[in-house]
């Protein structure tokens, strides 16, 4: 495997840190490698901890590269947590009743960033939405199209600065390079949705160890971006809490024996339950362990309701819900959405790759491979502009050099 055809994405995450190999052919994208450890030293998807960060990267790259048979090198890599913020933009040029070139989309998409940031903020992408030439609407590429005025539609992402070089640092740490920081809804939306969802209208819901990320599409494009401070390791802690065990015997109970809705199992299915403090081992049953999930789901999916009325999209995402992310797999979460948004919902798994498609079948890897994609669809876009305007497409390696200058 050469160097010049590998991607990798590399998800760090609150419970769980996964490396994704990717190798381009001529069919497409295939997975070659993947590599996973238990994440140590993040809470709610920002770093806490360096060193034990640094280690589980580690650990979860060089799992990947023995199935792989490669080196890494580099990585496209996650970001999610509180901090994320985004916003909405518009920006104007002329051009003089011309054809649009590639320099007057670099203009046009600076014009549209140029918007009040905070200097404790780092843009983290800038996405666009529609091109305007003149009055004509809804242009997705208005390269060679005649007009006198080009308008940009576009949606900001920012994040703490500290906590992207925090990323930075962990991955250069572990002998990384950062290819590029990429908000991990998004990226979950390139392995999870289809085109027909995108430009119907969806909303997904991508539920983490940590944090709730949410993404909105509307005929094609992003028109909102947030995240909430809620995941599983919250359900996690109600279990702890209400059957009286430790953390980590109630997250073995959980994955095993959960369901995020009362209605749909048996109190006769019964389970030991460890106790703390090593006393006498206890039994419950499945019933019961319900009835302390669905609050907590149900708490979660009213939170991204309330999320998607305060943008006023409800009425516009006939494509559904689609729910991701390592917590989606309990049973009965579609259901539960279904009911909670009235509309249909289901469970989004990678798709369209090849290689080791059935290992990575699940919602937990949609970020990673999501990663993968993302870096497969946006590089050669981003060689092709950079240089054409330095204020916006100045690249991606001097912006992760200058966050890393704060380290090294």
């Amino acid at each position: 495997m050469t160097k010049q055809n590998l991607l990798v994405g590399l998800d760090i995450g609150t419970t769980k840190i996964a490396s994704i190999v990717g190798e381009e052919g001529d069919a497409g994208l295939d997975i070659v490698g993947i590599g996973t450890h238990p994440s140590e030293g993040l809470r709610k998807g920002v770093v806490i901890n360096i060193e034990a960060t640094v280690d589980s990267i580690k650990q979860a790259v060089e799992e990947a590269e023995l199935m792989a048979g490669c080196e890494i090198t580099s990585v496209f890599v996650g970001i999610a947590g509180g901090h994320i913020r985004s916003l909405n933009s518009q920006g104007t040029v002329a051009i003089k009743d011309r054809e649009v070139t590639d320099l007057d989309v670099a203009r046009v998409l600076d014009t549209a960033q140029a918007v009040a940031i905070p200097m404790d903020r780092e843009l983290i992408h800038i996405i666009p939405q529609e091109y305007i030439v003149d009055d004509l609407e809804g242009i997705k590429d208005p390269r060679g199209m005649r007009g006198v005025r080009l308008s940009a539609k576009v949606h900001i992402v920012t994040g703490a600065v500290t906590s992207a070089q925090n990323i930075v640092n962990c991955c250069n740490k572990a002998n990384l390079n950062v290819r590029d920081i990429v908000l991990e809804q998004l990226a979950s939306s390139e392995a999870a949705l289809t085109p027909d969802e995108r430009d119907l209208g969806v909303m997904l819901v991508d539920i983490g160890g940590g944090t709730t990320d949410i993404a909105v599409f509307i005929d094609g494009s992003v028109v909102h971006t947030s995240v909430l401070a809620l995941g599983g390791d919250h359900i996690t802690h109600d279990i702890a809490y209400g059957l009286r065990t430790p953390g980590t015997e109630a997250e073995k109970i959980k994955q095993k024996f959960g369901c995020a809705m009362a209605a749909m199992v048996d109190d006769d299915n019964k389970f030991e339950v460890e106790s703390v403090g090593g006393s006498n081992n206890r039994t419950a049953d499945r019933n019961t362990l319900a009835e302390i999930i669905e609050p907590r789901v149900t708490e979660i999916l009213g939170l991204v309701q309330q999320e998607l009325v305060r943008t006023g999209l409800e009425d516009h995402l006939p494509a559904g819900v689609v729910l991701t992310g390592g917590s989606v797999i309990l049973p009965g979460i579609p259901e539960l959405a279904e009911r909670i948004f009235g509309m249909p919902a289901r469970r989004g798994v990678p798709m369209g790759v090849g290689g080791l498609t059935e290992v990575i079948s699940s919602p937990i890897f949609a970020t990673g491979v999501g990663l993968v994609k993302f870096g497969l669809a946006h590089e050669q876009d981003d060689q092709r502009l950079r240089g054409q305007s330095p204020s916006f497409f100045n690249g991606v390696k001097d912006r992760m050099k200058e966050w890393s200058r704060t380290f090294f």
